[in-house]
């Protein structure tokens, strides 16, 4: 919390990251190895070129044969409705015939549409089932998704420990919810000792990837010097990235930072989010 004239003003952090699911897209290209490659291949040239409906005449041909990549695909054809009219019990259908084969965008896509009841009954515990098949497989979107199920307490027993873990896994290969996720609990002590260092340190790799939650959390700790030294500059600069992007809490903090500053740090804080590029 901030102190100034005797006010206390109280920042909101956004709590870890909810469920995250990658943006839709068709697996990629084919090859000699796998079932009916023309068939595959030309669905993605088909649907590179937004032919849809023959993007989806190819991908059912070659998913007739078998081919996990093509069930896939027609998943997620079925779920945004392009080519095809939006169904998701169809897209759960496909979903699971590659999620079977191992095909583990399909396992995680599959244990969302669970957790979310699209296309089939909600079951937590049907979830968790397919994020860990997939988080086994090194999924890193999985990985994260069966790290908050963990945190939760939905779909397996509560625990901040395997939170951690999952989180861990994911954030090292670089994915950003998982990386603020991981600065959350680190900053709130659960499944491990508390230590804001390390909570800025996983903070600022999401933040720097452009990451809102990561930005408005970062923000907070310099607001309030935990893990870095107190600078309202610099919270300035983060709440202001992140309120860039739309973000409530960033937009509040933001605001709530202006009477802490003078018009010279307003404008120093202004420069560095106009100057900042995401790495």
């Amino acid at each position: 919390m901030f102190g100034a004239m005797g006010l206390v003003v109280v920042l909101v952090m956004t709590p870890a990251n909810a469920l995250a699911f990658l943006p839709a897209r068709v697996a990629g290209t084919s090859s000699a190895q796998q079932d009916q490659p023309d068939a595959f291949s030309r669905g993605i040239d088909a649907y590179n070129q937004s032919a849809f409906e023959e993007a989806v005449r190819w991908f059912r041909l070659a998913a007739d044969q078998g081919s996990a990549r093509a069930q896939f695909n027609l998943a997620v054809m079925y779920r945004t409705g392009r080519g095809v009219p939006q169904d998701q019990v169809e897209a759960a259908r496909f979903y699971r015939l590659a999620a079977n084969q191992g095909h583990m965008g399909a396992q995680n896509s599959l244990g969302i549409i669970y957790d979310n009841g699209e296309g089939v009954a909600r079951d937590s515990v049907e979830a968790a089932s397919w994020y860990t098949l997939a988080a086994d497989q090194g999924h890193a979107t999985a990985q994260n998704n069966l790290g908050v199920m963990h945190r939760d307490g939905r779909g397996v027993p509560q625990n901040d420990g395997a939170a951690v873990r999952w989180f861990r896994l994911a954030a090292d290969q670089g994915f950003a919810d998982a990386q603020n996720n991981l600065g959350f609990l680190h900053a709130n002590g659960r499944g491990v000792p508390q230590n804001y260092v390390e909570a800025v340190r996983w903070y600022r790799l999401a933040a720097d990837q452009g990451f809102a939650d990561a930005q408005n959390n970062l923000g907070v700790m310099y607001g309030d010097g935990q893990g870095v030294p107190q600078n309202y500059v610099e919270a300035y600069k983060w709440f202001n990235l992140a309120a860039a992007q739309s973000h409530g809490n960033g937009a509040t903090n933001r605001d709530l930072i202006l009477d802490l500053m003078t018009p010279a740090q307003i404008a120093e804080g202004q420069r560095l989010a106009a100057d900042w590029r995401p790495r």
